[in-house]
């Protein structure tokens, strides 16, 4: 006869195991000699091996007891399913291995890989990381919005920085927008912008209704408080006959602002 030590040894488990097994009935509880001990056959050894080779293969414990009590082809049966489950779970778990890797970038956090693309590709022309960054937060809420097109936009928008004046106009953002009000440079980007905005009228792409009325409000209020200039960009453009940034429209001559000081 064997004590619980000498019984966890031959089944190569700790003596908790043990005593765990037998609380949720896994080890039916042996006799016990005369001082109260524990006492194991060789019975007890096969079954705790039988419990410890299915536990240490994956089996969870709530299926241990149906499997031990088994025939041979219920066995079969339930090993299969179980051999089911765990590779369903292992493909779960690469795949959270594979986004874990891609978040150590930083900006992979809910964005799709041809937005980092296009981030990486600014970051290629100059861009400043403060610009950088507030694109990243918009094509986060951009992706959210409507991730079955953002792949598409990213392509026009490699396509628009083919456009000398695009490229221009990156380079002028490489010093921030915390211009003052007069600076020449806020005149020169929203000549710049003027041009880029004729041209996508002209292609037809200025109107497009993408985004509700809320989400193009915060996306221009996320813009024009991004830097000091940023309102005098737009109210420039506004003067011009242009309204908007996120969603940009024509605006009639009768429906013009008062022209700004500048």
């Amino acid at each position: 006869m064997l004590t619980i030590s000498q019984l966890a040894a031959y089944a190569g488990v700790t003596v908790r195991a043990v005593r765990h097994y037998h609380q949720i009935g896994l080890l039916p509880e042996p006799e016990r000699d005369q001082s109260g001990y524990r006492t194991y056959n060789s019975a007890a050894v096969v079954r705790l091996i039988r419990i410890h080779t299915l536990a240490d293969a994956g089996v969870p414990l709530a299926r241990v007891q149906q499997l031990l009590d088994a025939g041979p082809e219920e066995f079969a049966a339930g090993v299969e399913e179980i051999d089911k489950q765990l590779r369903a779970e292992v493909r779960r778990l690469q795949g959270n291995r594979k986004r874990i890797a891609r978040l150590a970038a930083g900006e992979h956090l809910a964005l799709p890989d041809s937005v980092v693309g296009y981030l990486d590709r600014l970051r290629g022309l100059g861009v400043e990381e403060w610009y950088i960054e507030l694109e990243r937060d918009a094509w986060i809420m951009v992706a959210a919005q409507m991730p079955h097109l953002v792949d598409a936009v990213i392509d026009m928008k490699h396509a628009a920085l083919e456009d000398p004046d695009m490229v221009k106009l990156y380079s002028l953002l490489r010093g921030g927008l915390d211009w003052q009000p007069d600076d020449p440079r806020i005149v020169e980007l929203a000549d710049i912008m003027e041009r880029l905005m004729i041209r996508a009228v002209e292609a037809g792409e200025v109107g497009a209704d993408v985004f509700d009325d809320q989400f193009v409000a915060l996306m221009d209020a996320t813009m024009a408080e991004s830097a000091p200039g940023a309102k005098q960009l737009l109210a420039i453009l506004e003067e011009r006959g242009w309204k908007g940034w996120t969603r940009i429209e024509q605006v009639p001559a009768d429906r013009l602002t008062t022209p700004p000081d500048h």
